[in-house]
């Protein structure tokens, strides 16, 4: 039986893991913790969080993340296991305990017999013989270290990068509820979110203070771009004083116990299972640590809060993937070679385990001897393997969204329910790829 070696133990490596071994096929999975992190790391465990603890929404009939997810959870993966066994209440968003979560995957990986772990750093890409018993699947992911960095850019022609940053946690016990309420938007959920008000004055004068504090230096990177789907709140003030209450400070949908809307409200949402922590919703930042917490104590609610972590910034890394991968995520060059997580062009935790999977399965279908599985654009793992595959002047990271999905044959012009038709469609096909498998026996 051909053995496959996969370099990282995050959410992509950890899930292309579990699904080879469960399929009788024997892995080495190599991962540089505990001897090596980054500065972005604080545990040793497989399937590690470093930034919010939240995996959006789980509403596989309204968001396209929670159609990935439904999608994921048919084809049998790891990662919405532990996320269902780590769920902290969130509304309709699927949080987790970061270290429940971790500690489940890395349980469920040392216990298979057939994945030997190595703890080391991996320092170059092995690359497998055409006509040997290897494959490789590269999941070093968006904070891979630098000597293997340098290979793969060498391997791919080069590499590019942007800024992700992670936002403040608090302890619940510091929050002043005198000047909070808790409460989900629009109703839903069980009200699990502290929301912390502000009024027109205190607003501005958060905004002003903002866009004056001190920012961290980022001297040992060269470039810096910034993905706007983790953008710095910083940043995003500096676009316009009003900008942060259309976005992340909006008050939409919030009533207080009076039923008034706030002018602007900052979320706070449940780190741990036990609700000891909570972190700034949307709050990514780069200010330097005692100015995160001077600018935000001006927020009333949090005015003498505790910071447990404060928001930290760091580099991700990602390939040009359409111009060196194929749509099964190998690699043009050698096809028993695969890339797969964050540092292909997905991004996102979701969409990063999602890759894995797929890798995984590929390599699978045909290390099993089973029909090649070819997920379209119909279904949102399809349309993310094309969003890496398909070759584009200005390649960008890119999240789960139905925009990327194939149309529908007749419009439907209400949204929810042309998002109802699209989920419905992709799940009816994942469900008949799953049955294909099942026929052939794993």
């Amino acid at each position: 039986m051909p053995k496959v070696i996969i370099l990282g133990a995050g959410l992509a490596g950890s899930e292309a893991a579990y699904y080879l071994a469960t399929r009788g096929i024997p892995v080495r999975l190599v991962e540089m913790k505990p001897k090596k992190r980054t500065p972005a790391h604080t545990g040793d465990g497989f399937g590690e969080l470093v930034c919010s603890n939240s995996l959006k929404s789980d509403d596989a009939y309204a968001n396209a993340c929670g159609l990935l997810k439904e999608e994921m959870r048919i084809l049998g993966s790891l990662t919405m296991d532990a996320a269902e066994v780590a769920r902290v209440p969130a509304g309709a968003a699927l949080a987790v305990d970061r270290e429940q979560f971790s500690a489940y995957i890395t349980e469920k990986l040392k216990a298979l017999t057939n994945i030997e772990i190595v703890e080391e750093e991996a320092l170059s890409v092995p690359m497998p013989a055409a006509d040997g018993d290897e494959y490789v699947i590269v999941a070093t992911g968006p904070l891979t270290a630098d000597a293997l960095s340098e290979d793969i850019a060498k391997l791919t022609g080069g590499g590019l990068h942007f800024y992700d940053a992670s936002a403040p946690i608090v302890a619940a016990d510091s929050v002043d509820m005198s000047c909070a309420f808790t409460g989900d938007r629009y109703g839903k959920g069980t009200g699990d979110y502290i929301n912390c008000p502000m009024t027109k004055e205190e607003y501005y004068t958060f905004v002003d203070e903002l866009l004056a504090a001190e920012k961290a230096h980022l001297h040992e990177f060269e470039k810096r771009e910034i993905f706007e789907g983790c953008m710095p709140i910083e940043v995003m003030a500096s676009r316009g004083r009003d900008t942060l209450r259309y976005g992340t400070l909006k008050p939409v949908g919030l009533y207080d116990e009076d039923g008034i809307r706030p002018y602007a409200v900052l979320q706070l949402r449940k780190e741990t299972a036990s609700g000891e922590t909570y972190n700034l919703v949307g709050c990514q930042t780069n200010l330097k640590f005692p100015e995160q917490k001077r600018v935000f104590s001006l927020i009333p609610a949090l005015k003498n809060a505790e910071y447990l972590r404060y928001g930290v910034m760091h580099r991700n890394t990602y390939i040009q993937s359409p111009d060196v991968l194929n749509r099964n995520f190998s690699f043009k060059n050698n096809q028993r070679l695969f890339f797969a997580g964050q540092i292909t062009g997905v991004e996102g935790y979701v969409e990063s385990a999602a890759s894995g999977l797929l890798a995984a399965l590929h390599i699978a279908d045909e290390i099993l001897g089973r029909p090649a599985r070819v997920f379209d654009e119909r279904t949102m793992c399809g349309a993310l393997e094309t969003h890496i595959s398909t070759p584009m002047k200005n390649f960008q990271p890119m999240n789960a969204n139905y925009g990327i999905l194939t149309p529908l044959s007749t419009r439907i012009r209400d949204k929810k329910e042309r998002y109802r038709a699209l989920s419905e469609r992709a799940l009816e096909i994942v469900r008949t790829e799953k049955e294909k498998e099942n026929e052939h026996g794993i």
